[in-house]
């Protein structure tokens, strides 16, 4: 059995002040044909797998370009349409194969295409023919279209969210694809349109639940895949919010209505899944009166990993404010200033300007006498099985004792490594404040005393209700109080 498979991944912020060209994605990860590292990344899961495959004599694989840019603004065109065209050349020249594995993020959006997925996989379809499998994995955060549907035989996606388990969804779109091309299941993909825009984080109920019963009716047998889309808002997508993908052997009557059941359940959620949100001040002020550290404080709208510039500086000029100092911050996004650092070298004492370079929505720049704690280049940090790079970094300390990680790739805050590889004592500080939404959680949960979440205004959309969509004709909650009309909520 010949099988094909490429990732090509970022989520588009539409909103970001940001820009995306191939230069974010060669910073980010790129590997050509042939060098996928062991270790996979969020959306390219599936090389490691089907290798495994190969290796077990199952298959042969040939492999396109693994290629993932941060999540950042509206993607250039040119850029666009230069990975689509050698992802497809690279498949043109593998033919034939019975199945074409893609590892996507789902929420790709480029000047000039709208639907950056659909189109990919529409044109793979084009190519494979009509008797191919195509398997698709997805990052919940995405836009589900109906062209993505009619062109793919499998979807599988993330279910949690911190995508703590990003490698098993690859894994299952593997060996869902495979068995698919083999002949020993007939997929059927239902989806249920949820309508409704909201933040699902699953480290909590109700989610929590509603992924445990996901996963049970998996281990069932009741359907070969059940995932949510959440949707991403801060894409102008048409096909904004929500959706539940069933995927039944043959059954389609029964995969449509366990999509519809499932998606009702959801909707009844509304509201009711964000973690509690506190101000700037409050979390900070919280934080450094608990009884022990580390607390652990979630700048969640100045979020690298949600395709904003991660250079706010308003918690740290609030922390600057209430004279905290068993504090570390990371990291800020700010090449010049580590650049700086990086020239001043370890020891040495500058007068350095901090952040709020991007926008006029994330604070102004903070100016601050600082000791060079460590240099290093090429810096990573460690997200479940993945390597992070977060490039240049260096770490500095304010005269009043806090510490900042500063960092020349944009990236999130995914573990506590991110402070430790560079040599801050994280689990013995008070307070650390990091800049993501809820991937930080997995692994900085066991080491915190407490965690707390901050919302905190900037160039991040936060409210579905307010955001200024252009492409959305169809009915959402909050947007619409009732998008389902008359149905009964579960």
């Amino acid at each position: 059995m010949r099988v094909f498979c490429a990732s090509v991944a970022t989520e588009t912020n539409t909103f970001s002040p940001l820009r995306t060209d191939f230069n974010d994605f060669l910073q980010s990860f790129y590997a050509p044909p042939g060098q996928h590292p062991d270790t996979p990344t969020l959306c390219s899961a599936v090389f490691p797998a089907l290798r495994r495959r190969q290796a077990a004599g199952e298959i042969e694989l040939i492999e396109g370009t693994a290629t993932w840019a941060e999540p950042g603004g509206l993607v250039n065109g040119r850029t666009w349409e230069r990975l689509r065209d050698e992802v497809l050349e690279q498949l043109r020249a593998a033919l034939p194969v019975d199945a074409v594995v893609l590892g996507l993020h789902g929420a790709m959006i480029a000047d000039g295409c709208v639907d950056c997925e659909g189109t990919l996989i529409e044109a793979v379809r084009a190519l494979a023919g009509p008797q191919a499998k195509i398997g698709v994995s997805f990052d919940p955060h995405s836009h589900l279209s109906a062209k993505r549907v009619e062109n793919a035989d499998i979807i599988t996606v993330f279910k949690e969210f911190p995508h703590t388990d990003f490698v098993e969804a690859g894994e299952a779109c593997v060996d869902l694809t495979l068995r698919a091309a083999r002949g020993e299941i007939a997929p059927v993909i239902s989806v249920f349109d949820v309508r409704m825009m909201d933040v699902l984080p699953t480290s909590r109920d109700p989610m929590r639940g509603f992924v445990d019963r996901m996963l049970a009716l998996e281990r069932s047998g009741t359907a070969l895949s059940v995932s949510a889309i959440h949707g991403f808002m801060a894409g102008d997508s048409p096909d904004l919010g929500a959706k539940i993908i069933v995927i039944s052997d043959g059954d389609t009557a029964g995969g449509a209505a366990l999509a519809r059941d499932l998606g009702m359940e959801l909707f009844s959620f509304r509201g009711r899944t964000r973690n509690e949100l506190l101000g700037a001040r409050e979390a900070l002020s919280r934080a450094a009166a608990a009884a022990r550290g580390p607390v652990v404080i979630a700048d969640v709208w100045d979020n690298p990993g949600g395709g904003v510039p991660g250079d706010s500086t308003i918690m740290l000029r609030e922390a600057l404010d209430l004279g905290l100092s068993d504090i570390a911050f990371g990291s800020m996004w700010d090449p010049m200033a580590v650049r700086l650092c990086h020239a001043a070298g370890e020891g040495a004492r500058l007068h350095l300007r901090i952040g709020g370079k991007t926008s006029d929505q994330g604070g102004e720049p903070v100016d601050l006498d600082v000791t060079v704690l460590r240099v290093q280049k090429n810096a990573v940090q460690s997200f479940g099985a993945s390597v992070v790079p977060m490039g240049d970094c260096a770490v500095v300390r304010s005269d009043g004792g806090m510490e900042i990680v500063l960092n020349s790739n944009r990236s999130q805050s995914f573990s506590p490594d991110l402070f430790t590889n560079l040599g801050v004592d994280a689990p013995a500080r008070q307070v650390l404040v990091v800049k993501s939404t809820n991937h930080f959680h997995g692994a900085f949960a066991p080491m915190a005393a407490e965690v707390l979440y901050a919302a905190v205004e900037g160039p991040y959309p936060s409210d579905p209700a307010r955001n200024a969509y252009t492409r959305l004709t169809r009915a959402l909650w909050p947007m619409v109080e009732a998008p389902h009309g008359e149905l009964p909520d579960v």
